[in-house]
């Protein structure tokens, strides 16, 4: 996946719905308003969710898109 600081795809399983899921790992999470269109992660590839992992712990989970929280979230934005 070549987006900016996308720094690996793999899969897994979501530990809430037991679902299949593609994990895309990102050096940290960035808020969906402050991304380009071209540069947001989509929230599903070829019918799998697609969960975004922030690498780098900024201490803010609460809001969509940044922080890295201990788990993947639905989240769609990267920087």
């Amino acid at each position: 996946m070549a987006l900016p600081h996308v720094t690996g795809v793999g899969t897994g399983r979501d530990e809430d719905s037991g679902e299949d899921v593609i994990v895309v790992f990102v050096t940290h999470k960035v808020p969906l308003d402050r991304l380009r269109p071209e540069d947001v992660v989509p929230s599903e590839v070829e019918g799998l969710s697609v969960r975004v992992l922030a690498m780098a712990d900024d201490g803010d989970d609460d809001e969509p898109g940044s922080g890295s929280g201990s788990e993947p979230e639905p989240e769609t934005g990267t920087a």
